[in-house]
């Protein structure tokens, strides 16, 4: 095996704005889904003018973007999908991801794109791998239930590129065959309308004691962190490290691009992770919105204690995004977008593409006409005092009260 294999850190971009972020904070790919055909009906999505202006950004700073069409389609919905998959030929998108086998033949007898295979088809064995290398799959994202372990064996054994989530929300089912939502809210979660029913309490009548009835979330499953198992991801050469989230925020999008490929490149350059740096990487990790992080199969299969037993997120060290830097010079201050109001005094983190957070003191605010401000509103621009290594396109976050 190469010592120096790089796995691709593949990120979400449930719009535009956060296809941007996720790119500009280091993602080498990312996966998007257009306005049909998708599993994430809910999130912000593509228009066709928002694909190829996504597909231009993305190509312009050296990552690549695939496209998601992993709903299970009837007839009616297949007939619409070569117009579609003409415009992603057109544009030079990098990949679909499928799970439907009539989606892989009509990608297949229409375009030249290549075709990764939806975690949804719950891929677990060498044999489902050679078969979807056969169809015409060049890679195959693997089920959340596989190890990094066994998916090293399925790539090397079937000869085909292996995708693996490392960070995100789990599924309590096998991805692709859950029907929940269809019983609870009439919702089709394999057609773009999962309700998330598994993270809904429920009461269990089997003998148990009312404290064990009260916190009945035996459905829900801790988030996956895998930052500390990234060299078992290298030394089987896993080729592609995926990150959940297409409906989470462009906080969520810069944090985890920023910390996975900033990982991987010290690995790059010093073969090893014997850093300092593991400790504030996981540090950012802690400062996104998640339930309690659990390695789940990568390395042993998951178990009870991979339970999120409580009713939502407990995070005490979650921090909100404020807003993006649209100008940064000595001149113009930093120019900022708020999206969440602050306060004059406030302590603000500035995200860089690379290294620690900057810190400023919000203590002279200024509207776009100078005067003064002591609390900000969204939707607007204001200015604060420059800072030297301040850049367009900073992501500004302040910890949660």
């Amino acid at each position: 095996m190469s010592e120096q294999f790089v796995p691709e850190v593949l990120a979400p971009a449930g719009g535009l704005d956060k296809l941007k972020v996720a790119v500009l904070y280091g993602a080498s790919a990312v996966y998007v889904g257009g306005q049909k055909f998708g599993l994430r009906t809910a999130a912000d999505n593509f228009t066709l003018d928002e694909l190829t202006e996504g597909v231009c950004f993305a190509h312009a700073h050296g990552s690549k973007v695939y496209v998601v069409l992993n709903s299970f389609l009837h007839d009616k919905d297949l007939s619409e999908l070569p117009e579609f998959v003409a415009h992603l030929e057109a544009i030079k998108v990098d990949a679909v991801i499928v799970s439907d086998l009539g989606v892989v033949q009509t990608v297949r007898d229409l375009s030249t794109i290549p075709i990764h295979v939806s975690t949804q088809a719950s891929t677990l064995n060498v044999e489902a791998a050679k078969l979807w290398k056969k169809m015409g799959a060049t890679r195959i994202v693997l089920g959340r239930e596989v190890s990094i372990k066994e998916a090293g064996i399925i790539k090397r054994q079937a000869g085909v590129e292996v995708e693996l989530f490392i960070h995100g929300s789990m599924c309590m089912a096998y991805s692709g065959n859950c029907v929940i939502s269809n019983f609870t809210q009439g919702r089709d979660s394999n057609r773009g309308g999962c309700a998330h029913s598994c993270r809904f309490e429920y009461s269990l009548d089997m003998g148990l004691d009312t404290e064990e009835k009260k916190k009945a979330f035996f459905m829900s499953s801790k988030d996956l962190e895998g930052l500390r198992v990234l060299p078992e991801f290298i030394k089987e050469e896993i080729d592609s490290l995926k990150i959940e989230g297409r409906m989470k925020s462009h906080l969520y999008a810069g944090t985890m691009s920023k910390v996975y490929s900033e990982a991987l490149k010290y690995y790059a350059q010093n073969g090893n992770f014997l850093s300092d740096d593991l400790v504030s990487w996981e540090a950012e990790l802690s400062k996104v919105s998640h339930r309690s992080y659990t390695k789940a199969s990568l390395v042993e299969k998951a178990d009870a204690t991979s339970i999120f037993n409580e009713r939502e997120n407990s995070n005490e060290n979650e921090w909100q995004m404020l807003g993006t830097v649209v100008e940064a010079n000595a001149k113009a201050g930093i120019v900022i977008e708020v999206r969440n109001a602050f306060n004059q005094g406030d302590l603000l983190e500035i995200v860089p593409f690379l290294g620690p957070a900057i810190l400023i003191n919000a203590n002279e605010i200024v509207d776009l006409l100078m005067r003064p401000l002591t609390r900000t509103k969204p939707t607007t621009l204001v200015r604060l005092p420059y800072r030297e290594g301040v850049l367009a396109q900073h992501l500004i976050r302040q910890k949660v009260h």
